[in-house]
């Protein structure tokens, strides 16, 4: 018996065992679902000690239930094969899922099985004495998808060239002209639209960074007095890591994109901003026609709809604005570290991963080594 458990007083420690099981004397109706019930209400408890989301943890328990349910089986019961067999029915039929959402059902089975087998929470124990078993970890490297960073970004995402980006903004300014010319009251959720896409280049955003903008988050960078209060941007709503929730950033305004300081001031101070009636609700940066802000799926659709029609290929999506900043700045001679910082990347690979690179800087570093080297033997003769 360990420690926590001595006398029957149940630990301290989130996620153990509850007293009412541990109990001898207390009987349990349909004990194999009651346990199971447990299982997940104490592997909440734990999971929220560690600090994650709510949203974290109701997709990880979600499927954990899924499993249980495909099985028909409990924890004390399960085998490598069932996990086997749960993602490959996943990765079948007409609609197989990614295989990041793969790799993200496979580990929430894995912490749950690694929660269970602890021997600080005491369920071994407890499905030994109750049902004859004790849970083990199913979950294994030649039995579920391996993460590797190689297929952390699906094959037909890239970065937009300049030409591209160029044609898909200059034909929102001409839609938002139209609209504009002809009297229509779309001409203003389209003018924010058009903005809000090319501040998300400006800053390399992922799509949640850019919605959830408000006017507090932009500040002057000292170094740059030129910049006035749009020299960098607190980025809140950043990508967090291992269900830990938003991480914050700041994103320095750089000379390439120093265009986007103007558009912001004619948004936020020329009275653009507040002709949504909306407007004065919350100080987000990008108000909608009926809510405090646009949804981040409607900037989502929005741009699927400027892409379509400006001819460009359906695989460029709204994320492709932030490989394109991550390569654009890599050719404009940026030093990788910093790009790596500016986007909130923790290994340098992903941001490696984000870089595709034209073939014109291709060629042009090329021609760069070459003639370094047809000069080198040219300054030893003359030595």
């Amino acid at each position: 018996m360990f420690p926590w458990f001595r006398g029957g007083v149940e630990s301290a420690v989130p996620g153990s065992v509850p007293r009412l099981l541990s109990d001898p004397g207390v009987g349990l109706f349909r004990a194999d679902e009651r346990v199971f019930i447990e299982m997940l209400d104490r592997w909440r408890a734990q999971m929220l000690a560690r600090g994650l989301t709510a949203g974290t943890i109701k997709g990880r328990c979600g499927v954990v239930g899924r499993f249980q349910e495909f099985t028909g089986e409990f924890p004390w019961q399960w085998r490598p094969v069932d996990v086997e067999e749960f993602l490959a029915e996943l990765r079948s039929g007409e609609k197989p899922i990614s295989l990041t959402t793969l790799r993200s059902y496979s580990n929430a089975i894995a912490m749950f099985c690694a929660y269970l087998t602890h021997p600080a929470y005491g369920w071994g124990e407890f499905c030994e004495r109750t049902f004859g078993g004790i849970p083990t970890q199913i979950c294994f490297e030649w039995n579920t998808p391996r993460h590797t960073t190689d297929d952390a970004v699906p094959a037909g995402r890239r970065a937009f060239t300049v030409q591209e980006l160029q044609r898909l903004f200059d034909h929102q300014d001409d839609l938002v002209d139209r609209e504009y010319a002809a009297g229509s009251k779309r001409w203003l959720p389209l003018l924010r639209d058009s903005i809000a896409f090319k501040v998300c280049y400006a800053y390399g955003l992922r799509r949640r960074e850019l919605a959830m903008l408000e006017l507090e988050d932009f500040g002057p960078n000292p170094h740059v007095p030129d910049y006035g209060r749009f020299g960098a941007v607190q980025v809140r709503w950043a990508k967090g890591t291992a269900g830990s929730g938003p991480r914050r950033r700041t994103v320095l305004t750089v000379p390439e994109f120093d265009w986007v300081v103007d558009l912001l001031k004619d948004w936020t101070r020329g009275g653009l901003r507040e002709r949504f009636a909306t407007a004065d609700r919350s100080s987000a940066l990008w108000p909608s026609e009926r809510a405090d802000r646009v949804a981040v799926g409607s900037l989502g659709d929005a741009f699927a709809q400027a892409r379509a029609a400006a001819g460009l290929p359906k695989e460029l999506g709204l994320h492709c604005l932030r490989h394109s900043y991550v390569t654009h700045l890599i050719e404009a001679g940026y030093d990788p570290a910093f790009v790596q910082t500016q986007v909130g990347h923790a290994y340098a690979s992903t941001t490696g991963l984000y870089t595709s690179v034209s073939s014109d800087f291709k060629q042009k570093t090329v021609q760069k080594m070459i003639a370094r080297r047809t000069a080198k033997p040219e300054e030893e003769s003359s030595a």
